[in-house]
C-alpha cells in the first residue's frame, strides 16, 4: 500500500486529467509501450487551491456555510464534472487557529535548538514571545510561512552573533521575552541565565545485567581403564 499526493493539481497539463480518469477507473495505468502499472492499492490525495480567495474574502452578512457554498462552486468551475464525479470526498481546510499556530511556533524554536546542540545552547520561549510570533509571523493568507522568516531575522540571526561573539560563547541558557525598541514599539529580546547545563540523555541507562558465572572446565579422563595406579595398556618404553 502506498499514498500518492499530487500538490496544486489544478497547474497540471489538462492531459494529466485524463491519466487520472483511468487510475481511477481501472486502478491501472497503461504507457504508450504497453507496461502496466497497478494502483488498485494506491491512495490518491490531491490539493488544489481553488476557493481560496473565496474563503479568504470577508464574508459580510454571510455564515460560513454561505462561503464554503462559494468554495464547492470555485471547484466545480474548475474540474471537469467526469473528473469530480469519480473523487471520493472533497475537504475544505480552514484556517489555522492560535493553538495550532503556537505548535508551529514551538516546532520551529525545537528545529533551531537542535542545530544549535553542539554549542550547548538551550533555548527558553516566554508566553508573551510566543504571542509575538503568533501575530508576527502568521498571515490567513499567506499560512504558516512566513513563520520562518520572522524567527530567521528575530531569532537565529541575533543568537547567532552571541554564540560567536557574545553571551553564548562557551553556551549557556537563554530566554526569548517581549522587549521595548526605542519608539515604544514591541520587540524580541534576550535574558541569558547562568548556571551549568544538563545535557539531556540520548538514551536511558539500560538495568545492569548479572554476570554470568563462569563453569569450571571439565577435567581431563585419564587414559587407560580409569581405574587409579593402573598402568596404561600401552608401554612407554618399548623393550
Amino acid at each position: 500500500h502506498s499514498v500518492l499526493l499530487l500538490d496544486e493539481i489544478e497547474k497540471a497539463h489538462p492531459d494529466l486529467f485524463n491519466v487520472l480518469l483511468q487510475i481511477m477507473d481501472h486502478g491501472k495505468l497503461t504507457d504508450h509501450n504497453g507496461k502496466q502499472v497497478d494502483f488498485r492499492t494506491v491512495i490518491l490525495i490531491m490539493t488544489t487551491n481553488a476557493g481560496a480567495s473565496e474563503l479568504a474574502k470577508q464574508a459580510y452578512g454571510f455564515t460560513r456555510s454561505k462561503r464554503e457554498g462559494d468554495d464547492h462552486e470555485a471547484i466545480n468551475r474548475m474540474f471537469a464534472p467526469e473528473f469530480r464525479n469519480r473523487l471520493d470526498a472533497t475537504i475544505t481546510f480552514a484556517h489555522l487557529s492560535q493553538e495550532v499556530i503556537a505548535k508551529v511556533v514551538e516546532k520551529f524554536v525545537l528545529q533551531l535548538e537542535a542545530q544549535l546542540g553542539d554549542r550547548n545552547v538551550t533555548i527558553e520561549l516566554s508566553e508573551e514571545a510566543t504571542r509575538w510570533l503568533i501575530a508576527n509571523g502568521y498571515d490567513e493568507l499567506m499560512g504558516a510561512r512566513p513563520m520562518a522568516r520572522v524567527i530567521q531575522e528575530h531569532i537565529k540571526k541575533p543568537l547567532a552573533d552571541e554564540v560567536l561573539f557574545g553571551h553564548l560563547k562557551s553556551g549557556g541558557h537563554v530566554r526569548v521575552v517581549v522587549d521595548k525598541d526605542e519608539g515604544g514599539r514591541d520587540k524580541l529580546g534576550f535574558q541569558f541565565l547562568d548556571g551549568p547545563i544538563t545535557p539531556k540523555p540520548e538514551k536511558l541507562p539500560s538495568a545492569a545485567r548479572p554476570k554470568a558465572k563462569r563453569r569450571a572446565s571439565p577435567r581431563p579422563k585419564p587414559k587407560g581403564d580409569g581405574k587409579r595406579g593402573s598402568l596404561p595398556k600401552v608401554p612407554l618404553i618399548k623393550a
